[in-house]
Order: C-alpha cells, then sequence, then structure tokens
C-alpha cells in the first residue's frame, strides 16, 4: 500500500448504516470521516427490502462525504449472519524461484490452493484466514517471505456464506453507485480492532451485540474457530421499553438512549422522565429504576443466550474471557450485568481514535484495520482495491491531481 490510501467501510447493521473513511499515513491509521443514517429496509440483520436499503447506504455515505469533502466511490463492505460458516483447509505448492526464496507469488499461489475445497453450489468463498504457513514440515511460521524451501503449505480457516445473502448485499451496495473493494466478515474485522494477541490465543468471546441480532465469534490459539448469530439485540429491549411504558417504538428509542440502565442497582430513583402514553396526550412520569426494571430482563436474557450459545458451539469450558461490543453494549450497567451473568471476565471494547470512541463503531473500525493490516499480506481473500479519492465540487484540487491520486491506486485495481 502506498503512504497516503483512502480506505472506505460500510457497516450495514439493522438500526443504523455507518460509512467510516480511513486514511493510511506512513502505517498509521486516521480516521477523517464518519457518516451514519438510519437503517430502513433491514430486519434481524437480513435484508427485506432493496430499495430502502439503498437509499440508507446513499445517506450513510453523502453523510461521510460531507464531513471530508471527498467522492467515495470503493468501498469495504462487512458482512454477517446465521448462514456464516467455517471450515479449515490445507493448500500446499512448490516454491518456484530457482534460488528457493519464498516471496510474494508462491504465497499468492499457496492461499489460491488452499480455496480449493468441495462446496454446496448454494455456498462461496467469503474469506481465507491463514492460521500458519509451514516451510518444508516446519510449522508455526506467520510470514514465510525470504525464507529458504522447497515445499510451502498453508493451514488456513475459509469463511463461507450463502450467495443469496452475499449477492443481495452486493446488489444493495452496486445499486447505491458504489464499486465492492471486498466483502469482510464482520467478526473477522472486530477481532482486528478488539482483542489482543493473548486474547486470541487463550480463548475469548467476541459478543457483538447490535439492533438486531447478537454475533458471537470465538478465538482460540491466534485465531477464529467458531461464530455464530441470535436474532435478538437492541430492538428487544426497545421493545420491551414501549411495551412497559406504552408509549411509541420511536420515544421509547430515546428513552433508553437518554435514560437506560441495564443493572437496577445502578439505576437512580431521583431520575425522572415523561413519557407521553400510546392513544393520548397524557404524560407519565416515570424513574430510572422503573425503566432499569424493564432493561435488566432482557439484557439478562440476552446474556444467558450468548452463554448457552457458546456451549452448544462445545467452548464452554475452554473460554478465559468475553470482550463486548456493538452498539447496545454502550448502556450503563451493562458490564456489571454481563460480569454476573456470564460469570467470567468481561470487558467492553471500543476504537481509540476521536470521533468513533463508541462500541458501535467497532465493526466499521475493524475493517479499516483488517484491510490496512492484511491488504499487503494478501491473506483476506478480499478483492484488492483501496478506495478512491475524487475531489467533490464543494472541494476542488490543483490540476492534475485527481491523475495523480488515480495513478497511485491503479496498482491495486
Amino acid at each position: 500500500m502506498s503512504s497516503n490510501d483512502i480506505i472506505v467501510s460500510l457497516d450495514i447493521g439493522t438500526s443504523k448504516v455507518r460509512a467510516i473513511i480511513g486514511e493510511m499515513n506512513n502505517g498509521a491509521i486516521n480516521i477523517i470521516g464518519v457518516g451514519s443514517a438510519d437503517s430502513e429496509g433491514i430486519r434481524k440483520g437480513a435484508i427485506v427490502d432493496i430499495d430502502q436499503t439503498v437509499q440508507s447506504i446513499r445517506n450513510a455515505v453523502e453523510h461521510a462525504e460531507r464531513m471530508v469533502g471527498i467522492q467515495i466511490s470503493d468501498v469495504y463492505v462487512g458482512i454477517q449472519g446465521n448462514h456464516i460458516a467455517l471450515q479449515t483447509n490445507r493448500g500446499v505448492v512448490a516454491v518456484s524461484n530457482e534460488d528457493r526464496e519464498i516471496g510474494e507469488e508462491d504465497i499468492e499461489r499457496v492461499l489460491q490452493a488452499a480455496k480449493v475445497v468441495a462446496l454446496p453450489p448454494e455456498r462461496e468463498i467469503i474469506n481465507l484466514v491463514p492460521k500458519q504457513y509451514l516451510v518444508d514440515g516446519l510449522e508455526g511460521i506467520s510470514d514465510p517471505r525470504g525464507m529458504i524451501g522447497v515445499r510451502l503449505e498453508v493451514e488456513a480457516t475459509i469463511v463461507t456464506g450463502t450467495k443469496t445473502a452475499i449477492h443481495n448485499l452486493m446488489r444493495c451496495v452496486e445499486k447505491a453507485g458504489l464499486r465492492i473493494s471486498g466483502v469482510i466478515l464482520l467478526s473477522l474485522a472486530s477481532g482486528v480492532m478488539s482483542l489482543t494477541k493473548d486474547e486470541k490465543s487463550i480463548g475469548t468471546v467476541l459478543t457483538d451485540i447490535g439492533a438486531g441480532s447478537c454475533t458471537i465469534a470465538i478465538y482460540d490459539q491466534g485465531g477464529i474457530v467458531a461464530t455464530s448469530t441470535l436474532p435478538i439485540g437492541g430492538e428487544y429491549v426497545t421493545n420491551d421499553i414501549a411495551y412497559g411504558l406504552r408509549t411509541q417504538s420511536e420515544q421509547a428509542e430515546k428513552i433508553k438512549l437518554k435514560y437506560g440502565c441495564a443493572n437496577v442497582p445502578d439505576a437512580a430513583e431521583d431520575v425522572k422522565f415523561k413519557v407521553t402514553r400510546m392513544g393520548s396526550n397524557v404524560e407519565k412520569e416515570f424513574s430510572q429504576l422503573d425503566l432499569a426494571s424493564i432493561i435488566e430482563p432482557r439484557m439478562q436474557e440476552i446474556f444467558h443466550l450468548v452463554r448457552q450459545e457458546v456451549r452448544r458451539l462445545g467452548y464452554g469450558d475452554k473460554v478465559n474471557g468475553y470482550v463486548l461490543t456493538g452498539g447496545a453494549v454502550s448502556m450503563p450497567g451493562t458490564l456489571a450485568l454481563a460480569q454476573s451473568e456470564l460469570e467470567s471476565s468481561v470487558r467492553i471494547a471500543l476504537p481509540d481514535y476521536i470521533g468513533v470512541r463508541d462500541p458501535a463503531f467497532s465493526s466499521g473500525v475493524g475493517m479499516i484495520q483488517y484491510v490496512s493490516k492484511y491488504m499487503g499480506a494478501r491473506g483476506n481473500g478480499a478483492v484488492k482495491k483501496s478506495a478512491s479519492r475524487k475531489a467533490s465540487p464543494a472541494a476542488p484540487t490543483k490540476p492534475g491531481m485527481f491523475e495523480r491520486i488515480k495513478s497511485m491506486f491503479n496498482e491495486f485495481i
């Protein structure tokens, strides 16, 4: 990658579509623009209306473009859902150089060899994640470039998804006038941003609690080993509040964001708010404690289901901690409740960049980090394109600038 690449990630969620613009500057990432729009046409993480989803994507991208004064044309798109599956495969090639030095071409060939796997006709490969390389039988190599050997092997995790879900997602992005540089599993992206090297090694559950779904990714021995999606999230909490306080869902969401507390002992009796009851103009007063008594049982249920799912995947006794991320975990009291329900060490991960210090942005920022880390290593299996940067009418550049920037990115197109 060149010293000043623009990488744009697109996280299409149930409640929000987020476009994040990252700039690579000599290896360091700067988040220079964030666009967010209400998500229409998506239910429980699945696309149910193409046209509404396209409009939501356009709104988020335009928001990000206005912030930075550039025109976005290429994006990396995040994908998740219950259709995702993982499997392990190996690839083997002979080193092609006469001097037996392993080069970029050998790594590319061995990764392509690892992709040769029998798949049902309705599934296709999304990402390929190398777990380790072997040179002449020597294991545990993370980067074999420059090493001398005759036989190069790779042990890799293949991420697959259903063609229907992948192509519907790509269709929405393309109809919004954008080119797709690559599709990335959000659990992999969040893992880059949220987990330390040690956490990936000792057995950690990365739990992304969004509005319509809860995605569980189990990391062990340095890589992702299992993933699952539960159809429950922050939207259920909002629905409970709307039902309990007898108010509109829109107002319930605002109350949740302003006064919500997930743990009853942390809620304050003296914090009061008024709610307009459904079907009348009468306002009734409630306390934060009343609200917490509605929220806590649903959040308890979410954590209980997460723990059950980890056991079902066969990792109940192998997990040493949980890392929480996603928009629903930013509510006060969530950490204390999670520690109590999961009976394990728990922490909340959030990006350490100005403007995106919120667990809701973990996936989007993680995608930018994933691309910057693995694009050069050719380890992600995604299409190698850099997001192009163009002058918008609001921010004209010097004559010839576009041509220079375009040629800078041509090597990835």
